[in-house]
Formats: C-alpha cells, structure tokens, sequence
C-alpha cells in the first residue's frame, strides 16, 4: 500500500493497519522520517532550514514507489508493506515518510525496511527544494545516501 499525499499520517494508524493486513506476522517493523531543522552541521550557523518544499510526477512516482516495494517482495519473505510520503511545503520537525514492513521474522523486516528507504532516497522521483537562511536550494542524494544503496546493489550480485 502506498500513499503520497500532502497531509500528515497518525503513526498509530499506520501500525494498526500493518498489523490489520499481515495476518500471522512475527514482526513489522517502522521507520518514520523527520524534516531535519539542520542539514549539515558543519556549517549549523547558516544551515537552519526553513521549510521543505517536495514536489512529485503523479503517476511516474506512484509507479516508481511500487517498483521499489516489488523488489522488497521479491527479495524477502514479507506479509505486508505500507508506504507513506508527503508532499508539498513542509517544516523542521514534520513528518515526511512512513515505510512500514511485516513479516513472520525479525530479519526480513528489517531488511525490508531499510531497503525500501535507501531506495527512496536514492531513486524516488521527488523533488526538494529546502529553505535556508532567505534562500532556497534543491536538495541531492548525499554520498552516504549514495554508499548506502550501493551495499543492496552488491547484494544482488
């Protein structure tokens, strides 16, 4: 189950509906990622962030999003998957995404989870314009982003 959508989501609801959809499960495991209020604290005098601003391609990201969770499925034993990622301006502090993922066992929960969020922050085709000081710039992978996707890439090899 995906979702891409400008309003917030309940944690709660997020998790009771994991557990609702995998019957059986031995484990679901949650991420829940935060706009940070600091991008990069090496410079944390003039690298407050203001606002975040993520646009999408309707259509091309939804598919993209369930590509990501088929290869989840496809490389581990999962029973349910829920992915949430919003949109539209945003502010320190905010949620920004949910990846949800059950499973009879810990590992493949886990693995999962991970997964699904290294790929988005890599291949998900989202847009981020981060507000900082009275300017604005578009957001990149970073290379621990990067280096992060490339360990599921030698995996598969």
């Amino acid at each position: 189950m995906i979702s891409i959508q400008e309003q917030d989501f309940e944690l709660g609801a997020e998790y009771s509906l994991l557990r609702k959809t995998a019957v059986d499960a031995g484990a679901i495991v949650t991420f829940t990622g935060l706009v940070r209020e600091i991008y990069d604290r090496s410079h944390v005098g003039d690298s407050k962030i203001s606002f975040l601003h993520l646009e999408h391609y309707p259509g091309m990201t939804e598919k993209n999003l369930q590509d990501i969770v088929d290869q989840a499925n496809k490389r581990w034993s999962l029973l349910a998957t829920r992915l949430v990622h919003r949109i539209g301006h945003l502010y320190p502090g905010d949620q920004i995404v949910f990846v949800g993922t059950a499973s009879e066992h810990r590992q493949d929960a886990f693995d999962a989870a991970q997964f699904i969020m290294d790929y988005l922050k890599n291949k998900a085709p989202f847009w981020k314009k981060q507000g900082v000081g009275k300017s604005a710039v578009w957001v990149e992978s970073t290379e621990s982003d990067k280096a992060a996707l490339s360990k599921w890439d030698a995996a598969s090899t």
